[in-house]
Order: structure tokens, then sequence, then C-alpha cells
């Protein structure tokens, strides 16, 4: 199968960032949002990636306009959806969102279209049912941020087809990531692996063992880890960290899977991390060099 035209839902940080992949590796994209506003704030983020990517000789500053160039965006799901050999789903990590998505893109689709969710947790075989094509459902996990690192977890669900999984394995590596399969179980094996020890390092904060910065620098300085579990918590976004810990306790039905107190109340008071401007850090007065969180000093 030759995907030459793909559509990406959602344009936040990760929607974004998968459309301006593609983009630069020569695709033409759809970038798709509910919002226009959010649209345009998106495509500004997309010209400020291409400019530090033409700062570090990555691209040279001919290509920018070109790659902006490839991007359409809009906020007519099915006329985008018309005309797409592969369609990336990145709309918020919430089942009821994506159910509806992927009922809505499948009435549309061509036959021949690949439908891949960009979901960290949520069962590919559960969003393929909601479809008349399971065998062309599939996980494509990018890792923010996109433009960055090149992992893709590459998830089947339990209908998706060896040449579903192989095309989009071959469609992975044409724009520089390396694709790893991963079974369809709760949290696939990266957040399976990553988010307990996040909310442990979380409890560990909320029973007072150490405090914000002491965590990350054990983890930084003792396990070669580029940034703490605490700071990544942060980027990754607090209330995402809760829906994909959920997803694994009511998954397992085991206990050490369940998010801490804290993790939960933070989430109620809207301190998701980067995005609210404040988590276990205080990121509004200089994102790049954040202090911790005046509750945690």
């Amino acid at each position: 199968m030759n995907i030459k035209n793909i559509t990406v839902v959602g344009c936040g940080t990760m929607g974004n960032g998968i459309a301006h992949c593609f983009a630069q590796n020569n695709f033409e994209v759809h970038l798709v949002d509910i919002s226009e506003e959010n649209l345009k704030k998106a495509r500004a983020v997309i010209e400020k990636n291409l400019e530090r990517q033409i700062a570090r000789s990555i691209i040279g500053a001919e290509d920018k306009p070109e790659i902006l160039g490839r991007i359409k965006t809009t906020t007519n799901l099915d006329a985008a959806v018309k005309g797409s050999d592969l369609v990336v789903e990145a709309a918020s990590e919430n089942s009821s969102v994506k159910e509806s998505l992927f009922k809505q893109i499948d009435a549309v689709a061509p036959e021949h279209c690949i439908l891949a969710s960009n979901t960290s947790s949520i069962s590919i075989t559960k969003l393929a049912s909601y479809t008349k094509r399971p065998e062309k459902v599939i996980g494509m996990h990018f890792m923010n941020p996109v433009p960055v690192v090149r992992l893709i977890e590459v998830i089947s669900g339990f209908k998706t087809s060896e040449e579903t999984l192989n095309v989009i394995s071959d469609l992975s590596r044409e724009i520089d990531k390396v694709p790893l399969p991963a079974k369809d179980y709760p949290g696939f094996v990266a957040n399976r692996i990553l988010l307990p020890m996040i909310n442990e390092a979380i409890e560990t904060l909320f029973q007072g063992i150490g405090g914000v910065s002491e965590i990350d620098q054990m983890m930084k300085l003792g396990m070669g880890h580029p940034m703490g579990p605490l700071q990544l918590a942060d980027f990754i976004g607090l209330d995402v960290c809760l829906s994909v810990l959920e997803v694994l306790h009511e998954g397992f039905g085991n206990p050490k899977y369940a998010p801490t107190p804290l993790l939960i109340n933070m989430v109620q008071a809207g301190n998701l991390g980067v995005k609210s401007g404040v988590g276990f850090y205080d990121y509004r007065a200089d994102r790049k060099n954040p202090t911790v969180a005046a509750q945690f000093i």
C-alpha cells in the first residue's frame, strides 16, 4: 500500500508534532481540530520548531516554506478524511472521545484507509470494534517531543492484519522513526513500565521521604535518566498520567497501579504540569529553568 495523504486529528502537542514529522518527510497532511484558534496556535508551534531545526542544521531555511505548505489545517473532519490513506487520531486520552471519533472517521474514510490512534494506553481492539475495518486499525504511539524522539510503539489489536502492521512499520522507518511492536494490553509496553515508576516517585514525595529536586536528581545522577520522573510527569501532563494509571488499574485490577492521592489532588486542582504552568515545578517565569512549585518547597 502506498501512503501519500495523511490526516492527523487533534492539533495539540502530539498532533502538531506528528503533522510536522510527516510533512517534513514529503507527505501531504491535513491537520484537523474543532477549534480554528487551536489550529493557528498549532501552526505557530510547528513554525517555531522548524526554526529550531534550522538553527541546528537539521533542515535548511529553504525547507521551511515547503514543509509548511504540505500542512493544511481545517475544522472539517469529514472533508479531510475522505481523501486519506492514513488517519492518525491524536485527540485527548479519553475513551469516549476516541470511540466517537473512530465511528465518525470510519464512516467517511476510503475503504483502503488505515486508522491509527496515538493513544498511550486505550485498547486498540476496543477502538477497532467501533469500525467496520478492524483489520486496518492500529496503534501508533509517538513519544514527546515528536520531532525529536525516534521511537514509535506500534500496537496491533486482536484483528489488526499483518499487512497493516507491515505498512505502518515501513512508514515509521520512512519518517526516520524506529517502530517497536507491542501487544494490545493495558499500557502496552512503554507506559506499563513508565507510569508505575512515575506514580511511585509521586508517592515517595507524598510520604515526605524525599523532595522534588532530590527525587529527580537521584534518578538522573544515580540511574542515568535524562529527566527525573516528577519533571517528566509535568511534561507528559499529570492528567494524562492519571488517565493511564486508571486504565492500568482497571485493566489489571492490581492495587499496585492505583494512582497516588497526591496525583489525583493535583489533577483536580488543575496543576497539570507544563501545560498549566504549574505541576511539581513552576514553569511560568522560565519554562527552560523551572523552580520547584511553592507547595513543595
